[in-house]
């Protein structure tokens, strides 16, 4: 290959790339492309390399895409978590960082998302739209919550202050947000039936709204909408769960529209995982066009997955390698000195704020809570329920295993309290220390279970158990994420931060999805007694094999 590429360079001759929807060849080590630059088109041959999907294999599903200049955006979905609707940025498709949140506090009108009377478990953010306007410089997050409202939050930039500015009353269900050419908003929405809204000058209101499709009995469900202005033609991007992929065309936002399969039981490229799905399409600065979409990849949840889009007469097809989404492809033509940070690595809680990375399980109380030398958690529940307590801080697993390190500082626990690192889902467990008559424990716990409602039926058995002293203790917990069953986690332990021992049995993941968002690292501290003791983390570390 590199002597054929060799013997071209020499004789002047550059090769270019069809644009077709055939399989690629994905051993290729370059990148050969058309530049247009003025009226003088530039072939270049530029070493590119190959991306390997899931391009993020942590749990963002619900994915919306955009470029903003030469940033890509990334929003996603997070139910019960907060800060909500995280949003990563890119400068080159393939690698990540976390951004930001566009809702900073789920502030949706019910104590249950503080754990106050009532819990959240599984509502909250669902597939949300997200976008930039370039008329007033806004980003602009709008998300229907709980089948009956919809807020509408917006800020200048994305890891800025997000304000909540409105609430429409009726609910934009998997919203897709187009800014049209002329400026005016439209929002595609809706389950099967497809509706279109015009939204007002400001963006903040309904101006009116619309029925523009019903999907036909023999697709069955479509939902997730994207809205997108290509060529004159408006289409509506839409996802049959889980396992395929349609798109709707009209010369007019508001129809009449087509319909055409864009996939159906797609090999997707991730081993054990489904078929890739919903999500959304965006251009680069040099005219190609993506797709960004998630696959199913339980225990872990729904991971990004990229693949290159081509267009024939006017309608979009994946670019499959052997057949299906491919699990490389040639890195994006994107030229850029940008980097971005890592999505796994340290952290040891010196700035006053957490990183973006961190999302807690229900809205936290901050007055029990402080960042700046370590992580201080003072209790802020009495409950022997951790689906109950408030302050619990949860992270994302690194795919497809990975390992969580927190060292642990108990020295103030009180009598009652239980501190430490959890794999939090509906079927969870922990590994943590527990103070109970003055005598320090460090203890795994089992069987944290929930039923279908996301009530608690199991608060958890101790499993086994050791006395330690000193104050200080690691706790770590070693996730095998790989799509399917019986995929397990591993606890353990140390006293001096080098020598760890195994606690406990292993535990085995549950890899259903009706929970929808995947096992996380949770770092948690509650009291069984009273409130009044604390603990602090002085850091989390998540590394990879």
């Amino acid at each position: 290959m590199l002597a054929v590429l060799s013997f071209l360079l020499l004789l002047g001759v550059f090769l270019t790339p069809q644009a077709s929807a055939t399989p690629v060849d994905t051993n290729a080590r370059y990148v050969l492309v058309n530049r247009n630059s003025g009226n003088q088109q530039q072939r270049q041959l530029v070493a590119g390399g190959n991306y390997t999907n899931p391009v993020v294999w942590q749990d963002f599903a619900d994915g919306d895409i955009i470029r903003v200049g030469d940033t890509y955006y990334y929003s996603a979905s997070t139910m019960h978590y907060s800060p909500g609707a995280p949003i990563l940025r890119s400068y080159n498709l393939v690698d990540w960082e976390y951004a930001g949140h566009s809702v900073p506090r789920l502030d949706f009108n019910s104590g249950a998302y503080d754990l106050n009377g009532g819990r959240a478990y599984v509502k909250g953010i669902w597939a949300s739209a997200f976008n930039y306007r370039p008329s007033n410089s806004t980003y602009y997050w709008i998300g229907c919550v709980e089948f009956n409202r919809t807020y509408v939050y917006t800020a200048s930039a994305v890891d800025g202050t997000w304000t909540k500015r409105s609430q429409i009353n009726n609910c934009y269900y998997d919203a897709g947000l187009l800014i049209d050419t002329n400026d005016t908003m439209y929002v595609a929405y809706g389950n099967s039936t497809i509706s279109v809204a015009q939204l007002s000058a400001d963006g903040l209101s309904q101006v009116r709204s619309q029925q523009v499709f019903q999907t036909p009995s023999n697709v069955g469900t479509l939902e997730g909408s994207r809205f997108y202005k290509r060529n004159g033609y408006y289409y509506i991007w839409l996802t049959r769960p889980a396992n395929g992929q349609y798109v709707l065309r009209s010369t007019s936002p508001w129809g009449p529209y087509e319909m055409r399969q864009v996939l159906l039981n797609m090999p997707g490229p991730v081993s054990g995982g489904g078929v890739p799905h919903q999500g959304g399409l965006v251009q680069t600065q040099n005219g190609a066009w993506y797709y960004m979409s998630f696959v199913d990849a339980y225990p872990g949840g729904r991971v990004p997955a990229l693949a290159p889009i081509t267009w024939t007469n006017d309608w979009p097809t994946v670019q499959t390698v052997n057949g299906g989404w491919g699990v490389t492809y040639p890195r994006p033509d994107i030229q850029t000195s940008r980097t971005v940070a890592s999505m796994i690595g340290p952290d040891a809680f010196t700035s006053g704020s957490l990183g973006p990375r961190w999302e807690w399980n229900h809205n936290p109380d901050t007055s029990r809570f402080s960042t700046g030398n370590g992580l201080r958690l003072q209790t802020a529940t009495v409950t022997n329920d951790l689906y109950n307590a408030r302050n619990t801080l949860t992270h994302r697993i690194q795919g497809p295993s990975s390992t969580a390190t927190i060292e642990l500082d108990y020295s103030q626990m009180a009598n009652g309290d239980r501190a430490g690192l959890a794999m939090l889902r509906d079927q969870s467990a922990w590994i943590g220390v527990k103070r109970d008559n003055g005598v320090n424990r460090v203890v795994m716990t089992n069987g944290l279970t929930m039923n279908s409602s996301w009530q608690t039926t199991g608060t958890g058995t101790e499993a086994a158990g050791a006395n330690i002293s000193g104050g200080r203790i690691w706790l770590r917990v070693n996730a095998d994420i790989r799509p399917g069953s019986g995929r397990q986690a591993r606890f353990s332990y140390s006293t001096d931060g080098s020598t760890f021992v195994s606690l406990g049995p292993a535990f085995t993941l549950n890899n259903a999805w009706q929970f929808f968002m995947g096992y996380r690292f949770g770092i948690f501290n509650y009291a069984t007694q009273s409130l009044g003791g604390a603990v602090t983390v002085r850091r989390f570390d998540l590394t990879t094999p």
